[in-house]
């Protein structure tokens, strides 16, 4: 989204955009907290992956 606040605005322009830009959605990250399960360490699995890269 790009808001565009222009020299000169009126009072109820810059309010438009200040109300526009309060509205955030977010993400609930706790909901994926503990949905994967491994069975190995994470920091082996990241030097394995990056060893393939060589």
């Amino acid at each position: 989204m790009v808001l565009v606040l222009k020299k000169g605005a009126s009072k109820k322009e810059m309010d438009d955009i200040s109300e526009k830009l309060q509205v955030s959605k977010g993400v609930n990250t706790k909901k994926y907290c503990g949905v994967i399960k491994l069975k190995e360490d994470p920091l082996l699995i990241q030097k394995k992956m990056r060893d393939e890269w060589e």
